[in-house]
């Protein structure tokens, strides 16, 4: 169903984990409203406090109020909380340049739904499915692994700083998720310690102090030890921007290209490995 309402009746999910930025492609958005309108209604399903929450389209409600937009269009659906959560996941993973703490919250709620639900996930007899069978089943649609998908999941065991850290990719993946089992003060001293020395763990690094934390052996003066030692030099490539730029849109950000790039090289790299597998 489709209709018009006020903004003021729309709310957002309460466990959104996507985050809306006020940022420049926000200003831009909401020029594109104010000029164009909204053409694509926002999905939202009806609030348990009357009005409605709003399961796809944050950003573009946010643009609408910054442009002054207060009649909305928006398409209902009668959703349970699980198939809520999971459609919420599922509209927005496909977006660009989603930031890791972003997936990371998207995939433990898509999952933590799929467990509720109850219903078989595979194509065997059995009703439930263990905790890797269900990430692998959402790693079907985004393209990874299922043990990919735990590691994101596992970043939501971070702390805020250390986690802005992994969105800012000043900490590596798989370093983040060797730390994520830390305790809540472990991490805060590793994060002053990072803080303090300027630099990143390794995943070598970062495995260790892991190491030392299981073994009840972690202080800060073992941390810092450990972020000093010096780190192989990283490989560093030079590329012509022009020869690169023309084949990406122009509209497209530095980050933009850099994260297509990588895509690129990881999906060459996955067909590599398999031909020589075969």
């Amino acid at each position: 169903m489709i209709k018009t309402v006020n903004i003021t009746e729309l709310k957002p999910y309460e466990a959104q984990p996507y985050k809306v930025l006020m940022d420049e492609s926000m200003n831009e958005l909401a020029e594109s409203i104010s000029e164009n309108g909204l053409f694509s209604p926002v999905v939202v399903r009806p609030h348990k406090d009357g009005g409605y929450e709003i399961l796809s389209g944050h950003r573009r409600v946010q643009a609408c109020n910054l442009a002054g937009i207060e009649d909305i269009p928006i398409e209902i659906r009668e959703l349970n909380d699980d198939n809520a959560a999971i459609f919420l996941v599922d509209s927005n993973l496909h977006r660009e340049n989603i930031l890791p703490s972003e997936k990371a919250f998207a995939y433990k709620l898509k999952l933590e739904a799929m467990k509720r639900q109850g219903k078989r996930m595979d194509l065997t007899s059995r009703q439930f499915v263990g905790k890797l069978e269900s990430a692998n089943i959402i790693g079907v649609d985004v393209a990874e692994s299922g043990r990919q998908i735990q590691r994101y999941i596992r970043l939501t065991n971070l702390i805020t700083p250390i986690l802005d850290l992994v969105d800012q990719k000043q900490i590596a993946l798989n370093a983040a998720v060797e730390l994520s089992y830390l305790s809540a003060k472990q991490q805060a001293e590793t994060f002053k310690a990072i803080k303090y020395e300027q630099t990143a763990p390794s995943i070598s690094q970062a495995k260790r102090i892991r190491k030392f934390a299981d073994n009840n052996k972690l202080l800060p003066e073992v941390i810092e030890a450990i972020l000093q030692e010096e780190k192989p030099e990283k490989l560093k490539l030079n590329f012509d921007n022009g020869k690169i730029r023309r084949y990406f849109p122009k509209n497209y950000s530095q980050r933009q290209m850099e994260d297509t790039i990588m895509r690129l090289l990881e999906n060459w790299y996955k067909r590599r490995n398999k031909n020589m597998e075969r």
